[in-house]
């Protein structure tokens, strides 16, 4: 996977999940912490370095706080400098969905959880090799299932 990958998901259409899980927003609610809701529902965003796993290094999976998607692996994540939780690439092609994001001024592509629309953060070209690629991800809209 690569940036150009990213942009054709973003204009194109993202590759189907493997399912779908869809809850009313008073569901939602129930589920979640009102944090968690404000990031994953709301299209909210943590302060940097303010999230649980901005720096954690523990093994395991991370998968989404909402429906439980398998998201990333432990062994992609790096250490960015951007004070959220970054990766190289989803664990599995289908995991995220991309969209194009206009909001605060600036055009960016969104990431979400492919399986219930859940909000992560956002996909940049700046990370490191073999990919180029940083997922930049809110800690409030993932947990990490160790290993």
């Amino acid at each position: 996977m690569n940036w150009n990958d990213v942009i054709r998901y973003a204009n194109n259409g993202s590759p189907a999940p493997d399912r779908r899980v869809e809850k009313t927003e008073e569901e939602w609610k129930a589920q979640l912490t009102d944090n968690q809701y404000y990031i994953t529902r709301e299209k909210g965003t943590e302060r940097a370095f303010t999230g649980a796993y901005c720096e954690a290094h523990d093994p395991g999976k991370y998968s989404c706080v909402c429906c439980e998607n398998l998201l990333f692996d432990s062994d992609l994540k790096f250490e960015s400098g951007s004070g959220w939780p970054s990766f190289t690439e989803p664990a599995k092609e289908n995991s995220i969905k991309y969209e194009k994001d206009s909001s605060h001024g600036m055009v960016r592509v969104e990431v979400m959880c492919n399986v219930c629309d859940a909000h992560l953060g956002h996909i940049f070209p700046d990370g490191p090799p073999p990919t180029g690629l940083r997922f930049c991800i809110n800690s409030a809209s993932i947990q990490l299932v160790e290993e």
